[in-house]
Parts: C-alpha cells; structure tokens; sequence
C-alpha cells in the first residue's frame, strides 16, 4: 500500500455499487468520473474492489467502469452454471450498452480479467468491439507460461467440487503469501476484505466451474495472439516481476511474441501490482496514456 493513493473501504465501495440483470443473473457494477470511458477487469478469485486504491485517481481523468464478472464478488453465482471467459466478455459488453457508451473503451485488465481483455482486443479486430487501448496487468497471456498454484490445478482436478467446499480464509492467505511480493504482503484486514467478496453468495461452491478458463485459455491462444500481434491498437504490459504464475517469465515470452513490446517490470512486486504497488501501476499507466495523447495530437 502506499500512503499516497488512500483506499477506499470495502464497505464504502459496496455501498458505492449498482446492479444490472444480464440473462437473469444480477451484475454489480461500479462506474465514477467523466471522461474516456475507461474499464477495469478484475481477476480471479477476487472482484472489482481490487482496483480501489487507482479508483479515484482514474475517477479524476476518466470515466471508470468495472463490474463484478458473473461468479465473482458481489455479483450472482449460480450453482450449476457453465462459466466462459466469452460470457465474460458479452457481460462487459452489456454493462457498456446498459451505460450508453459508444465511444472506444480503453481497457486495464488483470490475470482472469486478462483473458476477457484478449477477447475484447480479438473482437476488436472482428469489428465486434471498440477498444482505444488495452494494458495488462499479470496475467496468463500465453497459457504456456502460465504457472497455476496448488489450489488452482485441484480445482481442475476432479476433486475439484470438494476443494472449492473446502476453500476457507486460511487457504487463501496461503496461496496469496506464495503469489503477492516478499514485502507487499496483504494485511490481515485485507485478506478479510478480500475473503468477504470470495465467500459472498456462497462463492466457494463454485470456483471448480470458474477455474474452467484455464483450459478455454488454450482453446482460444491462436485467436488471442493474432489479435495482439495486429497492431494498430496500443498495448501495454505493466507486470509485477517477482509473481510466479505470470511475473517475468510471461513477460519475456511476450517480448518474443509481440511486434514493439511496450512492457513495464515492477521490481519486488507480485501477481497483484494494482494493490502492492498502486503508485507504480498508476505512474506507468497514466505515461502510457499520455503518450496516447500526444501521438494524437502530433
């Protein structure tokens, strides 16, 4: 955390949301500011309350919009649904139109929210989408660098009902100790947060069906990687270097996949530079856009 960026309470943020119904399923969302549209993608297992410390900051430039995906945080999680990452993206597509936004979306995507990041930037390019920018945050880009943790490869197993039952507070901080920086570790009131959101609706029950996206990740690579090696849509990795599912080592497979690599490296930081490192990811963000304007204007 950083003193600089103050966050904003989880109570307070969920007292802050609204809600859509999309195929019958509520969708808590969140929007604040004026400006570009701009969307926040959170990942998995957590919410949207992970981009509560940019929030305000973002709010003062941009028009911020972030949802809850469909299994996640505040949001329904219906027991015995098929969950897609395509699903995903249809939701973010929805809550736009719910907005009215027809202007170009920039995009600022974490892990899962990755995946429903690159398939935005492959509709994009379809002409199914309207996207100005799209940054990274770590994520499994490339599902051959992805490195999942314990919990993550039982839940694809077929124990995988009984491992999501099971999941508790306790398993959680173990797994985010293995994932966040040496020295940016959550709080314990932050795990609590973070714990709050995953146990709502009985969130447990059903993360064997949302860790489903690592195999769809595979399904949809080719598709994915073309989008991203397109071009003409700006593009940025701001990465957490030391995060062993998708730190460094993702980042060098992107500089060997990607025309004009533009990435960032966060020394120290893990798999949730958007909480460890909120200044940081905030600094590289707002240069990036700057250079978006600036490139408009020349």
């Amino acid at each position: 955390m950083s003193p600089a960026l103050a966050g904003i309470p989880l109570r307070d943020w969920r007292a802050q949301g609204k809600s859509l119904k999309f195929k019958g399923h509520t969708i808590a969302y969140w929007t604040a500011g004026q400006g570009e549209p701009l969307l926040l993608i959170h990942g998995f297992p957590t919410a949207s309350w992970d981009w509560h410390f940019l929030w305000n900051t973002l709010a003062e430039h941009y028009q911020v919009i972030a949802c809850d995906m469909l299994g996640f945080g505040d949001s329904a999680k219906p027991r015995g649904h098929d969950y897609r990452l395509l699903e995903q993206a249809d939701i973010h597509q929805a809550l736009l139109a719910h907005l009215n936004i027809d202007a170009p979306v920039h995009v600022l995507a974490h892990d899962y929210g990755d995946s429903v990041a690159q398939e935005l930037v492959a509709r994009h390019h379809e002409g199914r989408a309207r996207l100005a920018s799209c940054v990274f945050l770590n994520g499994g880009l490339f599902p051959e660098t992805h490195r999942p943790v314990l919990v993550q490869k039982l839940l694809l197993s077929p124990l995988g009902p009984l491992i999501g039952r099971l999941f508790s507070r306790k398993k959680l901080a173990a797994s985010f100790a293995q994932v966040f920086g040496p020295h940016t570790q959550p709080s314990e009131q932050e795990l609590d947060d973070f714990w709050s959101l995953i146990a709502r609706n009985n969130g447990p029950a059903v993360m064997h069906r949302l860790i489903h996206y690592i195999p769809e990740r595979r399904e949809q690579r080719d598709r994915w990687l073309a989008a991203m090696q397109k071009g003409g849509l700006p593009l940025r990795v701001i990465d957490g270097a030391v995060d062993p599912i998708s730190g460094a080592h993702m980042v060098a497979r992107y500089r060997e996949l990607i025309p004009e690599p533009d990435t960032v490296l966060l020394d120290g930081i893990g798999h949730y530079p958007q909480t460890e490192a909120p200044c940081h990811v905030l600094q590289h963000y707002q240069a990036f856009r700057a250079a978006l304007s600036k490139a408009a204007v020349a």
